[in-house]
């Protein structure tokens, strides 16, 4: 197992100080990774006159405030994003940080919120296609090599972007999707990791390893091997590396192979920086 670090970027953490020192304070506890929301506006009921941070640049800050910890968004919704315009800048940071960038991404939610406040397709389908054919390109331009592109929702003439990322064949590609609806999970085999999220364990929450296991069983049908494939899972976990195994263990039996560690939205925590700071400092647990 490897373990991560979850955090929005609104809040406490529109402040790309306090994500700095998250960062710093995550590589020298020994955490691999650390992961930021991707969000406009997330629910505008929820969120009114909360600061949010882009996350780009806060994920450029990470980058240089750190040596070993890998990092990326959680995840981006590629339909809000040109794709060539995504494709530079996850090359770009990955090259800054020596090959560090793990690329997570998703059709983006709440969709009525996040895209049609900007008078874009709020349609699921609609965003699904480009988040298909999106992904598609970003990894032709990753390589570096020259392409032409003829889709539905996007054209490319005669076109190579360098430098290629330095992670090759491309940086790791996860794919994020309410279980157990399949669709998002089928995309997700035919990447690199999946990062569900469970309707009965909603953020923050761990799920049940036999939904796990359900999970698991299904990716490994639609892929035929999971070598190397990853399965994110997560929620909150104590200090306490006994009780922390009791949540972890059963999970990782199953075939989960990273812990997430993200607080419940239903408190206020989860966009704060001291109580998140306080359990990075912690340690991640230990399986």
């Amino acid at each position: 197992m490897k373990y991560s670090i979850n955090i929005p970027n609104f809040g406490d953490f529109a402040d790309v100080h306090k994500i700095i020192a998250l960062a710093r304070a995550a590589e020298e506890a020994g955490w691999d990774a650390l992961f930021i929301w991707d969000h406009m506006v997330h629910d505008k009921a929820l969120r009114r006159g909360v600061p949010f941070a882009d996350p780009w640049i806060a994920l450029t800050a990470v980058a240089l405030s750190t040596q070993r910890l890998r990092f990326g968004p959680l995840l981006t919704p590629v339909a809000r994003r040109r794709p060539e315009q995504l494709a530079r800048q996850v090359a770009t940071l990955d090259g800054l940080s020596g090959g560090r960038v793990i690329f997570a991404a998703g059709l983006g939610a709440p969709i009525e919120d996040e895209f049609g406040s900007f008078g874009d397709h709020a349609d699921a389908k609609e965003l699904a296609g480009r988040l298909d054919e999106g992904l598609e390109l970003i990894t032709r331009y990753w390589s570096g090599r020259r392409i032409d592109h003829a889709g539905r929702h996007y054209q490319v003439h005669d076109v190579e972007l360098l430098p290629a990322t330095v992670q090759q064949p491309r940086p790791p590609v996860w794919i994020g999707g309410y279980w157990p609806t399949k669709a998002p999970m089928r995309r997700a085999a035919r990447w690199d990791g999946a990062v569900p999220l469970f309707r009965s364990a909603r953020h923050g929450v761990a799920p049940d390893p036999g939904e796990v296991r359900d999970l698991v069983t299904f990716l490994a049908a639609e892929r035929q091997s999971m070598v190397g494939f990853e399965v994110v899972v997560g929620g909150t976990t104590p200090a306490d590396p006994d009780r922390a195994a009791e949540i972890i263990t059963p999970l990782a039996e199953v075939g989960a192979t990273w812990w997430d560690e993200r607080m419940p939205q239903t408190g206020g925590d989860f966009q704060r920086f001291e109580p998140v700071v306080r359990r990075v400092e912690q340690g991640p647990p230990r399986v």
